[in-house]
């Protein structure tokens, strides 16, 4: 008789954790609002290996942190369901396995398998190359492939808030240096999750940055009839192919083999405190995943359509960012790059929630209407002259 004894499963990537219940990132507090507890470990064998993750349990959902990975979130999970998507890459991988500086530039793609990732600091687009073909900025940044050097658990027992902050150092000497405070905030009993990021250049003289949160959506909330919901002030497609479907860009279809990406770049509408959301619902409006960002410091907006075969990476962004994902050149010549002063802090906030009900869905779907207003918004049939390049 075979028999087989198995010390970790690719399709089953958690199982391969060490959690360590003495780590001061392993705590358990009670608050009037219900409990919050923390789990802290590492990854063994395989790509993963050595990953470090930290998971929050707030009661109303678990929120899967990568440390390793540039405080990147792997996923969220509820009773209903998991928000994430299930990429081709199956990571999470080690930031020491993913060659960001291929010479193809896109080295990045070999570790992209996050709910949320994060684009930067110093670019966030397209991967760009010298007059001599030398690569001089890869694929979306460098951040999520590094990790934070400082980590540690902040909580108050009597508002049930804990937080997760992550110090990390994207630095070159001679070239940038840039500090990313980064705290995933929760709440006992809510299935909120905040992205708040303090991004300071350390550097005597001035700096420029980029940042992008690439927000990744697949299965079981993305389906065929899904439908993201925008309060657009402006959007062009991104080029001729995605301009072929710009009646149905808010619209999802099944799994497509063969479907080549979609993108579409917007301005959104906010509130008088620069507020906006969008929201990715399923098909029958019972779920969905909403983004609250603020417009001051994230003024641009990108949705990544790709909805090719299950295997290949069915999946939708929803990207607030500094600016358009091009080359860095193309975005610095129409001064969407952020200038940052010696020892000046940018701040980006990011909130997902997480809806489970019909109810809380048609909530966020009438903010996002009253956020519309009655002004019809500007929609490109075509790429528009200075946000795609060649337009």
């Amino acid at each position: 008789m075979v028999k087989t004894k198995t010390a970790r499963s690719i399709d089953h990537r958690l199982k391969s954790v060490v959690w360590d219940d003495q780590s001061p990132l392993s705590v358990t507090i009670e608050s009037p609002r219900g409990k919050v507890q923390t789990r802290h470990g590492r990854f063994v064998g395989g790509r993963a290996d050595g990953v470090e993750i930290v998971q929050i349990d707030t009661g109303a959902v678990v929120v899967n942190v990568l440390p390793s990975r540039g405080m990147g979130i792997w996923s969220i999970e509820s009773d209903t369901g998991r928000f994430g998507w299930h990429s081709p890459v199956d990571g999470p991988v080690h930031p020491s396995l993913v060659p960001i500086h291929d010479p193809s530039g896109l080295g990045w793609l070999e570790g992209f398998d996050e709910l949320v990732v994060r684009c930067g600091l110093e670019s966030n687009g397209a991967p760009e190359h010298d007059e001599s073909g030398k690569l001089t900025y890869p694929l979306h940044g460098r951040i999520a492939n590094l990790p934070a050097d400082g980590l540690q658990v902040e909580y108050d027992e009597v508002s049930g808030r804990l937080e997760l902050i992550g110090d990390l150092r994207e630095s070159r000497l001679f070239f940038s240096n840039f500090r990313l405070n980064s705290r995933i905030r929760v709440h006992a009993g809510s299935p909120s999750v905040q992205i708040l990021d303090d991004v300071t250049n350390e550097r005597s003289t001035p700096a420029s940055l980029q940042m992008l949160y690439h927000i990744n959506v697949g299965h079981p909330l993305l389906e065929k009839g899904s439908k993201v919901l925008l309060p657009i002030d402006e959007l062009a497609p991104k080029d001729k192919l995605s301009a072929g479907e710009i009646e149905s860009f808010h619209e999802y279809g099944e799994p497509q083999s063969g479907y080549a990406e979609r993108v579409y770049f917007a301005k959104l509408r906010g509130d008088e405190t620069n507020l906006t959301s969008v929201m990715l619902q399923n098909a029958d409006a019972s779920q969905a995943l909403a983004v609250t960002y603020a417009t001051k410091t994230l003024p641009r907006f990108i949705l990544w359509k790709n909805t090719a075969d299950s295997t290949d990476g069915y999946v939708t962004g929803l990207e607030p960012a500094t600016n358009f994902p091009n080359q860095r050149s193309f975005e610095a010549s129409h001064d969407r790059v952020v200038e940052v002063q010696p020892e000046q802090t940018v701040c980006f906030r990011v909130t997902l929630d997480p809806l489970s009900d019909p109810e809380s869905v048609a909530e966020m779907a009438e903010r996002i209407e009253k956020l519309a207003g009655d002004q019809p918004p500007k929609i490109h049939p075509v790429p528009r002259p200075g946000w795609s390049p060649g337009a």
